[in-house]
């Protein structure tokens, strides 16, 4: 499957942004996905994922009740909606693909990366 992220761009404290993840292939929905995101300097981590259904989903702590990822089977879609947005969210957001059941929170358990977008959130 591949991906294409889209999305990112120059904001305020305070606003919110909408990524969006394209993929190819007719077995869009038998993949988890997950967002990642990398800072400066920093390693890839973990923001959200979502089950192959879309039933269910898991955050990490640090954008838990500001961030909601959601996915379009039908159109081969994923979202990220990043609300209240902080400095610290200052990041490249990657969409990731992963097979298997349950969503996976390390970057090695995914198997296809899209190309990243890039966020940044003014102060």
């Amino acid at each position: 499957v591949q991906l294409q992220a889209s999305g990112g761009g120059l904001v305020q404290t305070g606003d919110s942004l909408r990524l969006s993840c394209a993929a190819s292939g007719r077995t869009f929905s038998t993949y988890v996905m997950g967002w990642f995101r990398q800072a400066p300097g920093k390693e890839r981590a973990f923001v959200a994922g979502i089950s192959r259904s879309g039933d269910s989903t898991y955050y990490a702590d640090s954008v838990k009740g500001r961030f909601t990822i959601s996915r379009d089977n039908a159109k081969n879609m994923v979202y990220l909606q990043m609300n209240s947005l902080k400095p610290e969210d200052t990041a490249v957001y990657y969409c990731a693909a992963r097979r298997g059941l349950r969503i996976g929170l390390s970057v090695y358990e995914y198997d296809y990366w899209g190309q990243g977008t890039l966020v940044t959130v003014s102060s």
